[in-house]
């Protein structure tokens, strides 16, 4: 096991009506920004509940945060922190909600000239107001860990920091109820794939570490389709199954002392900046290709894959690791998402400007030997077509 330090200092509120207890968690001198994304939280009940617990607070509102949350939205918001003396800003929604608001609260505080620093140069932040937030959609485990992606332009960018993890997050299962299925699908697929990048490298004699990955990666394949089927998906115990193993998946726990790979994502992004797909459905489409191409550097990881979450133990070593990522691309369609570019109408000619993006974004070397170059990232993609 590799050396490391651990804290994650998010305090979680899990289970059916725990929105109401923002009336206590919140300080009561705090002067709020409720951040949201289009309305659906209005719909939904959400909204509503939000609005009973801070009843003795004195909030406003911030709306419109988008999908991979847009640069020039999230600086709006700066008006209303300025012009009301903002302290305090609630997240209510998912991982994009949380990620803008992270955004949001850095700029406020931010030293520097440019905030796109933040994110194209990594400027350091020294201070920003603290977040909470309201989780509805389990994805991203964007609500207790440090970092965010925004996106400006087409450039789909990350940025961290210790200052912009939540103080705490309420998970309550049930508001997933009004979810769709591409939202459940695209959702549990993220965290699988989180998972797959932190587990799927190399072996460092991790065996907690391992053994929590693939607990996590099993409860997701067993309890992800229930959540789409019509005799389970008003299940509370599914859905709350499926959330708090989206928030495990990117705590930092499983990451902590083992290797990490994160070519999906970097890949992904470009596909998401690009052309606009959803982040979970780039991710089904690049995870096979990698596991294809990298199969030689992640031999020894996806034999244990194979044997321990898919259970698959006959054959010889080749057979076994392709039975394994068949397995995978078949779990990915059972939760409606692609496994091929193909699928979302893209094809090799579209691979030159993904090359080209990845390389104007520094992603050269990519993996965790960092041995993913340019050429093997448009193996990849060439792999996914």
């Amino acid at each position: 096991m590799l050396n490391f330090s651990f804290q994650n200092t998010t305090r979680i509120h899990f289970g059916e009506g725990q929105i109401a207890s923002l009336s206590k968690q919140i300080p009561s001198d705090a002067k709020v920004l409720v951040t949201y994304g289009g309305g659906s939280i209005k719909s939904n009940g959400v909204y509503e509940q939000v609005t009973k617990a801070l009843a003795n607070h004195t909030w406003f509102e911030f709306s419109g945060i988008e999908p991979n949350p847009s640069y020039d939205t999230l600086m709006k918001a700066q008006d209303i922190i300025k012009e009301n003396n903002i302290d305090f800003i609630l997240a209510v929604g998912g991982g994009s909600v949380v990620d803008g608001s992270k955004f949001i609260a850095a700029v406020a505080l931010f030293e520097g000239e440019d905030p796109w620093d933040i994110v194209s140069k990594h400027a350091r932040i020294h201070k920003a107001l603290p977040l909470a937030c309201v989780l509805t959609l389990p994805a991203t485990g964007s609500e207790s860990n440090t970092g965010a992606v925004v996106t400006r332009n087409g450039n789909k960018l990350l940025f961290a920091s210790p200052l912009v993890r939540p103080i705490f997050a309420i998970l309550d299962p049930a508001v997933t109820l009004s979810l769709s299925d591409r939202q459940i699908g695209n959702g549990a697929v993220d965290a699988f794939v989180h998972t797959m990048e932190q587990y799927l490298t190399y072996s460092v004699n991790a065996k907690v570490q391992d053994r929590f990955a693939e607990g996590l990666l099993l409860t997701l394949i067993e309890e992800g389709p229930k959540a789409l089927a019509p005799e389970t998906a008003k299940d509370l115990e599914v859905r709350g199954n499926i959330m708090w193993a989206a928030t495990m998946a990117l705590n930092g726990l499983i990451g902590a002392g083992v290797p990490q790979d994160w070519t999906t994502h970097m890949i992904g992004h470009e596909l998401t900046g690009t052309h606009g797909i959803d982040h979970a459905r780039t991710l089904s489409i690049v995870l096979p290709a990698v596991m294809k191409v990298r199969k030689e550097a992640k031999r020894e990881k996806l034999l244990q894959y194979a044997e321990r979450v898919w259970n698959v133990t006959d054959g010889d070593e080749d057979s076994r690791i392709n039975r394994a990522i068949e397995l995978t691309e078949q779990f990915f369609e059972k939760m409606q998402v692609p496994t091929r570019l193909s699928h979302v109408d893209l094809g090799a000619a579209d691979i030159d400007l993904l090359i080209e993006k990845l390389t104007q974004h520094g992603m050269l070397k990519l993996g965790e030997h960092s041995s993913v170059t340019i050429d093997v990232s448009r193996e990849i993609l060439v792999t996914a077509l």
